[in-house]
């Protein structure tokens, strides 16, 4: 279908379900919006979404919405009626209903975006992976480590690393983030969240300590990786051996 966007109207008629569904009334998705002229508008005829695709991950959903947006001006990324729109359409999937038919609804910037305030704005289950995805969009591969979760549960990792901006948009924290973090399979590795040695919020600390010695926007994430403590190697072994190598070669 032709991408939309709520109107004024359609963005208070959809937070207050948001609000009723939060509080545990039973009130039914408002998809009408999507359509209804009163409350949603066609943005664009050109760009079309697919309703019915499914998000196999974060990953998933960022590259398809990098790809389904790659015509669209730029001011459109911004564009709050949008995304609420887009949350509107996926609704099942950002907020999937449970084994007792019920869904349950989270804060309204999971939903509708907070353009106004990064750390809030990260949290919109489908804005967030896509700005991670397109400040990547070069090797998205590397931020392998806020995009490998289910679309309605991003996690403590995302948490921990995707409300810090100025660490998920370098590349080289991103790239060892996700080689500590991220298994063969794609899949987050166990023990990765949490406050324990080794986790994503010891990592944050450490990084943040880095960034008062060395320039992590120019160092490949190989030669930081080689400067973690040891409390990591629980994560990463074989491969940190051979970042460690490298990064003595290129001394």
């Amino acid at each position: 279908m032709n991408l939309g966007q709520l109107t004024e109207a359609g963005l208070e008629f959809f937070s207050d379900y948001l609000v009723r569904a939060r509080l545990g009334e039973a009130v039914s998705v408002p998809r009408h919006l999507l359509s209804d002229p009163n409350y949603s508008t066609v943005l664009s005829d050109d760009i079309m979404v697919d309703a019915g695709y499914s998000f196999r991950s974060r990953f998933d959903c960022a590259a398809y919405l990098h790809d389904a947006l790659a015509e669209a001006p730029p001011e459109m990324e911004r564009n709050v009626g949008m995304w609420a729109w887009l949350s509107l359409l996926y609704f099942d999937q950002v907020c999937p209903t449970g084994k007792d038919g019920g869904r349950k609804v989270g804060e309204r910037a999971r939903y509708i975006p907070a353009p106004n305030a990064f750390q809030r704005f990260y949290r919109h289950l489908l804005l967030g992976p896509y700005f991670v995805y397109r400040a990547h969009k070069d090797d998205p591969s590397v931020a392998g480590a806020v995009l490998a979760t289910p679309v309605n549960a991003p996690g403590d990792l995302v948490e921990q690393l995707a409300s810090r901006q100025e660490l998920v948009s370098n590349a080289a924290a991103m790239g060892v983030a996700t080689k500590l973090y991220v298994d063969s399979k794609g899949s987050l590795k166990r023990g990765a969240g949490g406050k324990g040695p080794g986790s994503a919020r010891r990592l944050v600390d450490v990084l943040n300590q880095f960034d008062l010695t060395y320039d992590l926007y120019a160092m490949p994430s190989d030669e930081l990786l080689a400067l973690l403590p040891k409390e990591f190697d629980r994560f990463l072994t074989s491969a940190r051996s051979t970042s460690r190598a490298s990064a003595q070669a290129h001394a």
